[in-house]
């Protein structure tokens, strides 16, 4: 089972938008593009996603299902990559102070993907997650970021904090 986590400088608010959007599903997962919604609204129980996976030459369709959802807290996905089996992806999100711990807990469930699962499998997932949580924390982060600069240079009582300012 490859467990990974994430301290993302945004709000549990502003990671929970990104994952809602099934359309920037190819913006933070890595290797799927061209997401097409299927069924259901995405993120609730039931919707899913089609998508493209392009390794080399090879295409191949898969699908995302929605399993269990827990509106700005946790999003369970079974991932169907046809012959190869499917895959649980559990993303949680945590308040961490004013930002968001994302944990991913990922593991087969169906099809060779479970019999060939071993410590090399689990060392790639485990690249693939870190690039994953990259990815999201950069969307998250951009966004989170867009929204605060307006108002904190402008808003009154503001102040900056400077390490060692008025000291003599």
């Amino acid at each position: 089972m490859a467990v990974r986590h994430r301290l993302v400088q945004a709000s549990p608010r502003a990671v929970w938008d990104i994952l809602a959007d099934g359309n920037q599903y190819v913006e933070w997962v890595v290797g799927p593009s061209d997401v097409t919604p299927t069924s259901g609204r995405w993120p609730e129980v039931g919707a899913t996603i089609t998508y493209e996976v392009r390794l080399g030459p090879v295409r191949l369709q898969n699908e995302s299902v929605v399993r269990h959802c827990v509106p700005g807290s946790v999003l369970e996905i079974e991932a169907k990559a046809g012959s190869l089996g499917t895959a649980r992806i559990a993303i949680e999100l945590r308040p961490w102070g004013e930002q968001c711990l994302v944990i991913v807990d990922e593991h087969p469930l169906r099809g060779p993907g479970g019999a060939l699962h071993n410590v090399g499998v689990e060392a790639l997932i485990q690249v693939r997650h870190r690039a994953m949580l990259s990815r999201l924390a950069k969307l998250c982060e951009s966004e989170a970021g867009e929204q605060r600069r307006p108002d904190s240079a402008d808003s009154p009582g503001s102040v900056e904090f400077r390490p060692g300012a008025g000291r003599a």
